[in-house]
């Protein structure tokens, strides 16, 4: 398998693996709309960008390599995403059925949101930072990797727009908004059980 074809075949595997990019955009599709949602999904791949940059410089494999440092950067990931999880499940019915009058996040706070859920991610940290260490060639040039890093973040910019605007459809969304208070346990559930499962993990 060539490199270039590893590294596509490698994203797209780890993109469409549902975690907690996945459960943020839906949740955020189906609260706030279709702008919430794709500005969600615009924010996890800058995050993807942020793990390239860095492992381009080298850092990425420096946590990767240093049990101490990884274990600071799956903490605090972690304890975000339980964090978010907590507040989801004792989040009540906060937005009408009435999809003629759409509340939604600030731009920012939409963007924010799905960016620290992807930086903070140590899966995306893995993903990235393996993928590099073990696909990319040492010999690989520099413009070419960042190429590479460019299609990771466009592939999840593409997946997560794909399921913005699924989960913000008008009839999906009022279908799920009727159960949001189900949808907000199960959702903050997911996103706490990931934290925790992340936090437990061994460490390389």
């Amino acid at each position: 398998m060539s490199e270039v074809l590893a590294v596509a075949v490698i994203t797209v595997l780890a993109v469409i693996a549902p975690g907690a990019d996945f459960a943020m955009v839906v949740r955020g599709s189906y609260l706030y709309g279709r702008r919430t949602g794709l500005l969600g999904a615009a924010g996890v791949a800058a995050g993807v960008l942020v793990h390239v940059t860095y492992t381009m410089l080298g850092v990425g494999l420096l946590i990767a390599s240093s049990a101490f440092l990884f274990t600071v950067v799956k903490l605090t990931g972690a304890a975000y995403l339980v964090y978010i999880g907590v507040r989801t499940f004792r989040t009540r019915a906060e937005v009408t059925v009435d999809l003629e009058h759409r509340t939604g996040l600030t731009p920012f706070a939409a963007l924010r949101t799905g960016f620290l859920t992807n930086v903070l991610n140590p899966k995306t940290t893995l993903f990235v930072v393996s993928t590099f260490a073990q696909v990319v060639g040492p010999g690989t040039p520099l413009l070419q990797q960042a190429g590479y890093g460019l299609f990771m973040s466009l592939a999840h910019l593409l997946w997560f727009g794909v399921v913005a605007l699924f989960f913000s459809h008008d009839r999906m969304r009022g279908l799920m908004l009727r159960g949001q208070r189900f949808l907000n346990k199960v959702i903050g559930t997911a996103l706490a059980g990931l934290g925790v499962s992340l936090a437990l993990a061994p460490t390389h």
